[in-house]
């Protein structure tokens, strides 16, 4: 019966939490493999070109890990889809939820990599090595600034809401108001009913 209770401040069970959770990941899923398959064919693609010949040996081992990175990420990505296959009907779903979102955080770490290589392939081959190391070390810094570091002050500048609206002090009841939290103030507005008893109630205690 604790299962089917709801626990959540969307009213949810914790497989009805579970089957959401799973279905947000999916739709990650979806947009980072479409990196990863770009990524994947560019990199195909560029060992039948002719000018592939011309690649040093540091050049070539750049491919190599690069298209290394590109499957890995690739299958670290699609594994949930499999794993979910694996275990479906099983009473598995929120550990599947769990283990999913580990791969999909890995899959994530092993892309930057590959990103980086990529770029350090291209520029290397077109500007030189100094051009290459560069654009490579620029595009492995937006890619943590954006996929780690923002998430993080995100969540900070959300805690601080949370802390800053817990700390005032809540309506009193007597006022005929509704408390909302602070980052949504300016988006709620009190009921109609209820923005006006406060001052009914104070025009009839004049009169009396």
């Amino acid at each position: 019966m604790a299962e089917h209770r709801p626990c959540t401040a969307r009213n949810e069970t914790p497989l009805q939490r579970a089957d959401r959770n799973f279905v947000e990941l999916l739709q990650e899923l979806r947009v980072t493999q479409t990196g990863v398959q770009i990524l994947f064919a560019f990199l195909l693609s560029l060992a039948f070109t002719s000018r592939f010949e011309d690649l040093d040996t540091v050049q070539r081992v750049t491919y190599v890990i690069t298209l290394l990175l590109a499957v890995l990420a690739a299958a670290l990505f699609t594994a949930p889809a499999a794993l979910h296959r694996s275990l479906f009907q099983q009473g598995a779903k929120p550990r599947i939820v769990q283990v999913s979102s580990r791969l999909a955080t890995t899959g994530l770490v092993v892309l930057v990599f590959a990103f980086s290589g990529s770029v350090l392939l291209v520029v290397d081959v077109t500007t030189g090595r100094a051009g290459g190391i560069a654009a490579s070390v620029a595009t492995f810094l937006v890619c943590v600034g954006l996929w780690g570091l923002l998430p993080r002050l995100v969540r900070r500048a959300g805690l601080r809401d949370e802390t800053a609206g817990t700390a005032e002090e809540p309506a009193s009841p007597r006022s005929g108001t509704v408390r909302v939290p602070a980052q949504l103030r300016d988006t709620v507005r009190q009921p109609s009913a209820l923005r006006g008893t406060a001052p009914r109630r104070e025009a009839s205690a004049r009169r009396r």
